[in-house]
């Protein structure tokens, strides 16, 4: 294990998302979310191949012995990800990254009702309070006219919510899939997955990006890839609950970026509420550790070597 390592990894990571949305959100004015999908997933394959073939577990990211689940992995990642491509062109960065954080929120709630794993009564109190979090962040955007700029933003903020709905769906799949599926699998199925299925939308209208809005296209695909290989590293070097609370980094990003380069700046309501979620989300990260420890103290105390 190297924490240092794991963390800069993690870091790492989420600065290439960060600048990933941020490509995506400057093309999102003409190039529709299913086709901004497709470029992130298609470029991001070559990115991933060329990472598995140097670890030499190119054999395994090809095989499958759940091709049915990565489907529906895919099929619901493919929706979380438009609906994200679709809420960029609709909130400002910063909001679109806070109202992202409900996803691990509600994944406490579905891996409850899926996974039938025990939640107690500090991780739902915590989710309880991140949710009103969430809603503190959308409550401008849902008490506002509705005709508009109001009610695009209404809209975008709806959107956001069910792309962190999906995403929070898709992790449970994924939560099965490690049972029998290796990592490199998960990842290089879900960018084919995702590739193939964003095709569909170009029944809804694909455009020809123009040559500068192409390139950043092609470059966030390529990110996407990058990222996704910092991020699978970063959990190799070290635990779970000392990686995580570096993606709340995100939101320092966003909103510079924001700031900077879109020239939105956050509201006070929204940096409230992404600091009531961004608590929640840290406490279930240390009553997850917590619990990690203890359960590995009872299985150190049943094991005939105890």
């Amino acid at each position: 294990m190297h924490p240092l390592r794991g963390i800069l990894l993690k870091v790492a990571s989420v600065c290439v998302f960060v600048g990933m949305a941020s490509l995506i959100k400057a093309t999102a004015g003409h190039v529709p979310p299913g086709e901004a999908v497709f470029f992130r997933s298609f470029f991001a394959i070559p990115v991933i191949v060329i990472w598995l073939a140097m670890r030499r577990e190119l054999h395994l990211g090809v095989r499958t012995s759940n091709p049915l689940g990565h489907f529906w992995r895919g099929l619901i990642g493919t929706t979380s990800m438009g609906l994200g491509f679709a809420g960029l062109g609709l909130l400002p960065l910063p909001e679109v990254t806070a109202i992202g954080y409900a996803s691990p929120l509600l994944v406490v709630i579905f891996a409850a009702m899926f996974l039938n794993e025990k939640v107690g009564v500090y991780r739902l109190g915590a989710v309880a309070l991140g949710m009103a979090g969430v809603l503190i962040v959308l409550s401008p955007r849902l008490t506002v006219g509705t005709t508009g700029a109001d009610a695009r933003e209404a809209l975008g903020a709806m959107v956001v919510l069910g792309a962190a709905f999906f995403a929070s769906l898709a992790q449970v799949f994924v939560r099965k899939l490690v049972a029998t599926e290796s990592t490199a699998t998960i990842v290089f199925w879900f960018s084919v997955t995702a590739s193939a299925l964003s095709t569909i939308t170009i029944f809804w209208g694909w455009v020809i990006p123009a040559p500068r809005e192409a390139i950043f296209l092609i470059i966030a695909g390529l990110l996407g890839g990058v990222g996704q290989i910092l991020l699978t590293s970063s959990y190799r070097l070290a635990d779970a609950s000392v990686i995580a609370p570096f993606e709340y980094t995100s939101m320092i990003l966003a909103i510079g970026v924001g700031f900077f380069v879109f020239g939105e700046v956050p509201t006070s309501v929204m940096l409230i509420g992404a600091a009531i979620i961004i608590s929640a989300g840290v406490i279930i990260i240390l009553r997850e550790h917590y619990l990690g420890l203890e359960r590995a103290k009872q299985r150190k105390a049943m094991s005939p070597n105890g």
